[in-house]
């Protein structure tokens, strides 16, 4: 390589990392605690502090997935240059810095996504519509999907005819059960699943036992949760309930890692030295310091200013968050955690408060938004392009 494209690639990486901040200060550091930072279950600033190390593990062992579809799922034909790539990371940092600032929280998916495909437009790239449709499916259906779920949790958990020892144990189960079929990197010479690994010590193989074995992890999830609950209720629940933020916190990392690192993905054919693993790990870095540093305003803005929430609500918010996002990663589809957890937050208050603790007025501008940072990205990203190319 010459140098002057060594140092195209150098800015490219700082981009990338400024865009790892942000996003720890943002979406992926803001929303997984923020339900319970709303019911009071954890501090600000310890959960700013868990979900930066839980990011960064979740981003190092899960984040290949979105990585490589943001690299190079969007656009057909042709590779983003370095020039196109710092444009990219720029324009999805700077909206995102903006939403920081103003409290609104800006959909990362949104702005990078938008700004990929315009630069790639302009460059001469044909669109990927196949992929579009997947994410456009993804993105359309997960207000109704998460918002629905969580109706239904929340409707459900305070009826006194469905005692918490027996519903909430029940939702650890299923929790479980997914946890136990999540692929890791690291996992891949023993199937790529904790529940695959486990089939190493049984006697037999297959389908049958990873089943079998993913049955047995949400049974041992559901007689924890059911014994702690048991024996004291607001503490079991706060237990629950921060471990399903802590499940959500590392989901977001997995994802949101791919929205910082994933362009520079197509340029590691050119830098043999360096892995893709390097990068997941740098990209990880800059969620982990963007949580610790910026993320506590955004979680009051999303836990304070959207709901009051409470334990029960809460678990009804995390529960579809986790399964969502976890879908995404298995997709490689790039998701805005903002969506996510918004949506589920509405879905939880219209089966408790009727929707009357959700701020008709934010939401507005919340999805605005949303809407108009995919559409702005997009317009920046092809007419930067088609600046530079006059």
């Amino acid at each position: 390589m010459d140098p002057g494209t060594i140092l195209l690639f150098a800015a490219a990486a700082v981009a990338s990392l400024f865009m790892a901040w942000v996003i720890g200060a943002g979406s992926s550091g803001a929303t997984p605690f923020a339900p319970a930072v709303g019911a009071n279950a954890i501090s600000t600033m310890k959960a700013a502090f868990l979900v930066g190390i839980l990011g960064f593990a979740g981003a190092v062992t899960q984040g290949a997935s979105v990585s490589e579809a943001v690299g190079s799922g969007l656009i057909e034909g042709i590779t983003l240059p370095v020039g196109g790539i710092i444009v990219v990371l720029l324009i999805g940092a700077g909206l995102m810095a903006i939403g920081i600032y103003t409290g609104y929280p800006i959909a990362t998916a949104f702005t990078v996504t938008g700004s990929v495909i315009g630069v790639g437009l302009a460059l001469g790239g044909d669109p990927a519509w196949e992929k579009y449709v997947e994410i456009g499916a993804v993105w359309v259906l997960t207000p109704f999907v998460g918002g629905g779920i969580a109706y239904g949790i929340a409707s459900v958990l305070p009826r006194s005819d469905v005692p918490e020892a027996k519903s909430v144990p029940i939702l650890a189960g299923i929790v479980g059960v997914v946890v136990a079929n999540l692929e890791f990197a690291l996992l891949s010479p023993v199937g790529g699943t904790l529940a695959a690994a486990g089939t190493a010590v049984l006697p037999v193989a297959g389908t049958g036992a990873t089943i079998g074995v993913s049955l047995v992890l949400g049974a041992v999830a559901l007689a924890v949760v059911h014994w702690d609950i048991d024996r004291d209720q607001a503490g079991g629940l706060r237990r629950f309930l921060l471990s399903l933020g802590a499940l959500v916190a590392f989901s977001a990392g997995a994802s949101q890692v791919g929205l910082a690192v994933g362009p520079l993905f197509p340029l590691l054919e050119a830098v043999p030295s360096v892995s893709p693993l390097a990068v997941l790990l740098g990209g990880g870095v800059g969620i982990l310091v963007g949580s610790w540093t910026g993320a506590p305003r955004m979680i009051k803005s999303i836990s304070q200013e959207y709901a009051s929430l409470g334990p029960r609500r809460s678990i009804a918010t995390l529960v579809p968050s986790f399964l969502i996002a976890q879908t995404a990663v298995l997709l490689g589809v790039p998701v805005s955690f903002n969506e996510i957890i918004v949506s589920a937050i509405i879905g939880s208050g219209a089966a408790v408060a009727g929707g009357s603790g959700v701020s008709p007025r934010k939401l507005g501008y919340t999805v605005a938004a949303w809407i108009g940072s995919l559409v702005l990205a997009f317009g920046l990203g092809y007419g930067s392009m088609a600046l530079v190319g006059l």
